[in-house]
């Protein structure tokens, strides 16, 4: 299978370049600092933005219906745990807003401003689906703990029990959907959305305790499954909250930095590796990586290895768009850095 690389000044260039003769041609690019992009990872990237949406929309639509159900039956019957899930539900089918929102903004070009794109868009939605499962979950505590101080016999337990079934049924459709699509194509926010929406389905089934209790006369039985509720939803804040912050400081699983050393050493050529680095933006990943090459190769020849070493790259490693790949060579006496030790440390 043949892969081309198309190199690219990007959409930053203001005039035309006079032509080099080939020769020279050749050894100024090579000496130019650039990325090996292909033209090729356009496509998938907007497709992903496309899939992503799309789940959301399918999702906003069936917690949408979930949330008015389970609205009518909680003015019916009062109850208090059949309330804080609909809040759940409600707060998670508007969590599609930001999320819709980043994933439109992540359609944007690279400009001079954001020289990476607009997809860290995808990380500060992740922020605002925490923050809104917080407040959701602190408006069900407060009406349990309200409840349980000022009780109320609940009507319509039938009805109760059934929202509660349809809240399950509706949550988790919703965080297999969002759960699958945001795994494939590298979205936290997404995942993490997937994994708050699948706690509520199970949350709804917890409102069938307190329709239980209330059955057998249990007075507080209500209420208090609204505390699990809440105690749940907290676990969920957590897990949401570290997975949204990893990817803001630009964790990234160790096993995909094991990987790309594996492929950069399987390139003929590379003697040994330096540092390798990588971040998220959005749902792709970029990376940084160093390569240590014979000192008697012509610029030309290592220009070319780098080029191999970042398609090997590419290949490797799942969700990578581009890499940048700074070329070493071995030394027996001079540190081909010694110039930059005062600048900046340098650790292998």
């Amino acid at each position: 299978m043949s892969h081309h690389h198309e190199h690219h000044d990007g959409p930053f260039r203001a005039r035309p370049r006079r032509r080099l003769p080939h020769r020279l041609g050749r050894v100024a690019h090579a000496l130019t600092p650039h990325g090996h992009e292909p033209a090729a990872k356009v496509d998938p990237a907007m497709e992903t933005s496309r899939q992503g949406m799309r789940t959301l929309w399918q999702s906003l639509g069936v917690l949408g219906l979930t949330t008015a159900v389970q609205a009518g039956v909680v003015a019916l019957s009062g109850s208090v745990a059949l309330l804080g899930d609909t809040v759940h539900n409600a707060a998670d089918a508007l969590t599609a807003v930001p999320l819709g929102i980043a994933f439109v903004l992540g359609r944007r070009a690279a400009d001079r401003r954001y020289t990476y794109g607009y997809g860290r868009a995808e990380d500060l939605a992740g922020i605002v689906v925490v923050l809104t499962i917080a407040a959701s979950c602190a408006l069900a505590a407060y009406q349990a703990v309200d409840r349980l101080l000022h009780p109320r016999e609940i009507s319509q337990l039938w009805a109760v029990a059934g929202a509660a079934v349809v809240g399950f049924l509706g949550n988790e459709w919703v965080a297999r959907q969002r759960i699958r699509t945001g795994r494939r194509i590298g979205s936290a926010a997404l995942v993490a959305d997937g994994l708050h929406a699948r706690t509520d389905g199970f949350t709804s089934l917890a409102v069938l305790l307190g329709a239980g209790g209330a059955a057998i006369g249990w007075e507080s039985a209500d209420p208090v499954v609204g505390l699990l509720i809440t105690a749940a939803i907290l676990v969920v804040v957590r897990d949401a909250a570290r997975e949204v912050c990893r990817r803001l400081m630009d964790s990234v699983d160790p096993a995909l930095v094991d990987t790309a050393h594996g492929a950069l050493l399987g390139v003929p050529g590379v003697r040994a590796t330096g540092q390798v680095r990588m971040r998220w933006i959005g749902h792709a990943l970029r990376a940084e990586a160093d390569i240590v090459v014979d000192a008697h190769l012509t610029v030309v020849q290592a220009h070319a290895l780098a080029v191999e070493a970042e398609h090997a790259l590419i290949h490797a490693v799942p969700r990578l768009t581009a890499a940048t790949v700074h070329i070493d060579h071995t030394a027996d006496h001079e540190d081909p850095h010694a110039a930059l030790a005062h600048h900046v440390g340098r650790t292998g």
